[in-house]
């Protein structure tokens, strides 16, 4: 049977699974979408087609599923660069459509053209650097191969974003359906059995250990290795800590947990790695600029080190290791337990955490290096208001990372996102958005002021699509981290970093959504009314301009 190719992208997107695609509609895409409407893919039109990528993304990041955004051609694959670039750099299987001018147009000066050709911008070298896989589909002939390749990057272990740019005239073409019936539509699983020599070596460095830790990263959350991750930390007292985006790989409120490492933490696991730690598991921890206090060579001296990731690139590429695994975390962690327990291997010496923070906490309250002062206590009252009130748990997407690092507690039942990825602003409400099509928990973005100002204008797809959404905006009337820069590095000359804000009650109002404006702890009493399952709410928290968290980033 004979289908246009339209209908074969949307037939195909539909066996990768494919539930929402997040985008806007061009002259040079309305094929696919025509395609989409008797589908049962769900399309989700958006403000900007960054929002599309963004939440694309925010997506996969809820589900561990595909996500897919389209878009027309020109400014319309343009303006998804920033958020494919940071699927790329989070490895997020994000499938890209496009439209493109039909292929006898090339080289002519059409409208939106990005072929390539006659001075034309060229949508291939755009994209080239920042996905697995992108062609400019011109012909029929080779499309199951094409298919094949895409299918295979996006189910792939270590997946990235996919681009097809598809011209108009090509979308229009007949062809055969059986097309599909010769794509591999099977999830690659490259898993081998470890080498017992690494695990035995493992063993034999754990049961020599005093003071063992283990630093958790997003290999262990991606490889669904949280189970073994807490198995082997209660059963031989070793405490725990996470990179930032593994926050959670451990209950925080376990009595195991440090917390997370970094320069923008409150430094109590950086001082027991430095003052108790005799071994350091790295597992699945890029150990990047934030995580190794901007490599910090004091930080692992005179320890011993094994490092687990199932990315060759990751090992040893900032420190030199006495045992290095490529494997998955999963796999590792599960044989390491096993092997652990059969060799019964004894639990250390207990560790009281509470007390170490405690102590840290007297020692830094006393030498003035606390990272946040009396002018912060709201902000964190509100963190702990939200741990008291949702118990069983909630998502959140979090592009200002030094509030939840510091304040919050990740539970079992939390699911925490940060901004990772190339960390740009304006992410959090649209990522928490494409979420939001799949999370059935209360749903948070937290972000300041500047990124709320490039990613607004996505409430309203919120509203159009009725997604619950809780929005916590900290006000300050500046680019707060340019400014603390410029206060502690460039003498207060402050430039480029101060604004002033729109009236956020108006323009919660304009959107149809509810908004609560918290300036001290006692204001979060009006919080108990809000409906933060169902609803759209904005949360403005205001934070004075002055009040700069003490860390330094070293810049």
């Amino acid at each position: 049977m004979n289908i246009a190719v339209s209908e074969l992208i949307v037939r195909y997107m539909e066996r990768l699974g494919i539930e929402f695609i997040f985008g806007m509609p061009g002259s040079h895409i309305l094929p696919v979408y025509d395609s989409l409407y008797d589908s049962n893919i769900r399309s989700v039109l958006v403000k900007h087609e960054q929002g599309a990528a963004f939440m694309a993304g925010g997506y996969v990041r809820a589900t561990g599923r595909i996500g897919a955004c389209i878009t027309t051609a020109g400014p319309g694959a343009t303006n998804l660069v920033t958020g494919i670039a940071n699927a790329y750099a989070d490895r997020q299987p994000v499938l890209v459509i496009t439209g493109e001018t039909s292929t006898h147009i090339f080289g002519k000066g059409g409208l939106q053209e990005s072929s390539g050709e006659g001075g034309s911008i060229d949508q291939v070298l755009l994209f080239a650097g920042i996905t697995r896989y992108h062609k400019l589909i011109e012909r029929t002939d080779y499309l199951p191969t094409v298919l094949n390749q895409a299918a295979k990057h996006l189910l792939s272990k270590t997946p990235g974003p996919v681009v097809l740019s598809i011209p108009y005239n090509v979308q229009k073409e007949m062809v055969d359906a059986s097309i599909l019936d010769q794509i591999s539509f099977t999830r690659t699983t490259d898993e081998c059995v470890i080498a017992a020599q690494y695990i035995d070596k493992s063993v034999e460095l754990i049961r020599a250990a005093k003071r063992p830790l283990i630093i958790a990263g997003y290999g262990c959350i991606r490889s669904g290795a949280l189970e073994p991750l807490s198995h082997i930390s209660k059963r031989l007292n070793i405490p725990v800590t996470s990179s930032l985006k593994a926050k959670g790989a451990i209950d925080e409120r376990s009595a195991l947990s440090l917390g997370s490492l970094g320069v923008t933490s409150g430094g109590y696991a950086m001082r027991y790695l430095e003052q108790e730690a005799d071994l350091v598991l790295v597992l699945g921890a890029g150990f990047n600029e934030r995580t190794s206090y901007v490599w910090d060579k004091n930080l692992l001296a005179g320890k011993k080190l094994i490092q687990v990731d199932n990315s060759a690139q990751q090992l040893e590429k900032v420190f030199r290791a006495d045992l290095v695994v490529h494997a998955d975390l999963g796999i590792y962690l599960q044989a390491l337990d096993a092997a652990l327990q059969a060799q019964q291997v004894a639990a250390k010496s207990p560790v009281d955490i509470a007390a170490f923070v405690a102590a840290s906490q007297a020692r830094a309250d006393a030498t003035g290096e606390t990272i946040f002062n009396h002018q912060f206590d709201h902000v964190r009252a509100f963190y702990s208001w939200l741990e008291q009130r949702f118990p069983d748990g909630l998502a959140m997407f979090d592009d200002n990372i030094v509030f939840a690092q510091n304040f919050y507690r990740v539970s079992a039942n939390d699911r925490f996102y940060p901004n990772t990825g190339i960390s740009s602003l304006g992410h959090a409400i649209p990522a928490a958005i494409g979420a939001g099509c799949a999370v059935d928990q209360p749903l948070f973005a937290m972000l300041g002021d500047g990124g709320f100002q490039m990613c607004a204008m996505e409430i309203m797809t919120a509203v159009n699509y009725a997604i619950p959404l809780n929005i916590v905006l900290f006000n300050n009337h500046t680019m707060g981290l340019i400014r603390k820069n410029q206060h502690h590095l460039y003498q207060d000359r402050f430039i480029d970093c101060d604004f002033t804000n729109p009236d956020y009650a108006l323009l919660a109002q304009s959107f149809g959504i509810t908004h609560c404006r918290v300036e001290s702890g006692q204001d979060l009493a009006r919080l108990e009314a809000v409906d933060f399952r169902h609803g759209i709410n904005l949360i403005e928290i205001m934070i004075d301009q002055d009040a700069y968290p003490n860390y330094s980033s070293r810049r």
